[in-house]
């Protein structure tokens, strides 16, 4: 019988972000944003253990303050995948889930479709697609994935993709990526020895650097949505929807 894969949770928090700084530390519903994302992570059962990737001092005295477990990470790491390898050096895991530091709605499903590819030997990177609504086909902050029958990624885009040509005859269904990832430690050790592609740079989606040198990317469907806090309009959805939550 195959042992059960050994998850760790891993939530990277950067301070300077570049939309909205210092998301990661802004009071929504009461509370850090940082504290409704690793608090949602927590809930998870499917992960053995849930660690922030700080990039400053003040996230991680944030994180000592609330009793969160917290790695200091440098701060000139490009981005998340970047900061999620430097933990996989330091702490052992068979599978490192990414959890955005900005995405307190996260919920059990998705981290249960997140782990379901790795019952297959061959899959190293999985994340999480959901479907498009109409008012976010062509909204550039709302990611879209087209997949193949297998349910590997074809392409990521901020784009409308597929683009509907004719406007004519049925509409083709839109996904939208929800910027959860999981790894095996083989795909994360790989991944800063490849210099950022030329797509990733045009679209600045890092994922796409797996895809431009070979790699798959399982995406599995979810029917949970999340919002993902990039502006202050994002902030406002968010506490809306938490304080409904506490309701």
């Amino acid at each position: 019988m195959t042992p059960p894969l050994r998850t760790l949770g891993v939530i990277p928090a950067r301070l300077a972000s570049t939309r909205l700084p210092r998301k990661v530390l802004r009071e929504v519903a009461g509370k850090p944003l940082l504290a409704w994302v690793v608090e949602a992570a927590r809930a998870c059962s499917q992960l053995d253990q849930v660690l922030v990737a700080a990039d400053s001092e003040e996230v991680a005295e944030l994180c000592h303050r609330l009793g969160f477990p917290v790695q200091l990470t440098s701060p000139s790491l490009a981005s998340g995948t970047d900061r999620v390898h430097a933990v996989a050096q330091l702490h052992d895991a068979d599978v490192y889930v990414n959890i955005q530091g900005d995405e307190p709605l996260l919920r059990p499903e998705h981290i249960i479709a997140l782990l379901r590819p790795f019952a297959r030997a061959e899959v190293d990177v999985s994340t999480l697609k959901v479907r498009c609504t109409e008012e976010n086909i062509a909204n550039p902050n709302a990611v879209k994935v087209v997949t193949d029958g297998d349910d590997r990624a074809l392409y990521f885009s901020r784009a409308a993709i597929p683009f509907h040509r004719d406007a004519a005859g049925p509409v083709p269904q839109y996904w939208k990526h929800i910027g959860l990832y999981a790894y095996r430690k083989r795909a994360l050790n790989l991944f800063p020895t490849l210099p950022p592609s030329a797509l990733e740079r045009a679209e600045r989606l890092e994922q796409l650097r797996f895809l431009e040198n070979g790699l798959c990317i399982y995406v599995e469907p979810t029917e949970h949505d999340t919002i993902g806090v990039d502006t202050e309009a994002d902030l406002r959805l968010v506490e809306a929807r938490l304080r409904a939550l506490q309701i």
